[in-house]
């Protein structure tokens, strides 16, 4: 089962959804006379950018792409490759920028001046999760929606090598799991 390999539930299932429908609301005012395109992070934040929309209000578009500075690896790289990028042009548009997990900052922040480049009218970023001790950059996160500590998250969307999206809950891993 893969509940054994959690150290510790950091937020419930009914924690995370009174979390999001709390930004869904803020973001739905917030935008209300913009052209707000949602662009999620994969895979990380399909579950909660899926939940995230559905407590948007107003119209919004979505895209994705998919951008990576771990690799395999559970610590960031610093390197930043782009594997999915847009499938439409942001030029004009609001970009909220929907994220999983903000660690060090680095692919956010390559991230946001590569869309600034395209021409978007405004990027802001929306965050489940926000691991500040470990920061190396400033990135403005616009929306929050908890801090966690520096362990290895897992759940709700985000993995440890391509296992435990599925849980419904955000939790910490075991560390004996990802020291092996």
């Amino acid at each position: 089962m893969i509940k054994d390999d959690v150290k510790d539930v950091l937020y419930s299932e009914e924690e995370l959804d009174k979390k999001v429908k709390e930004l869904g609301k803020i973001i739905s005012e917030d935008y209300k006379d913009k052209n707000l395109v949602l662009i999620g992070i994969l895979k990380g934040s399909v579950v909660f950018m899926t939940d995230l929309m559905k407590e948007i209000t107003i119209p919004c578009s979505i895209e994705f792409m998919e951008v990576s500075s771990y690799g395999s690896d559970s610590k960031s790289s610093g390197v930043v490759k782009i594997t999915k990028d847009l499938d439409s042009d942001i030029e004009g548009k609001d970009i909220l920028i929907v994220e999983d997990i903000i660690d060090t900052g680095l692919t956010l922040s390559y991230l946001v001046k590569y869309l600034k480049n395209r021409g978007a009218n405004s990027i802001n970023i929306v965050c489940l999760l926000d691991k500040k001790e470990t920061r190396q950059v400033d990135i403005p996160v616009t929306y929050t929606g908890f801090e966690v500590p520096n362990e290895f998250i897992i759940g709700y969307g985000i993995d440890y090598a391509e296992k435990y999206r599925n849980l419904p809950f955000v939790g910490s891993l075991k560390e004996e799991i990802y020291k092996k």
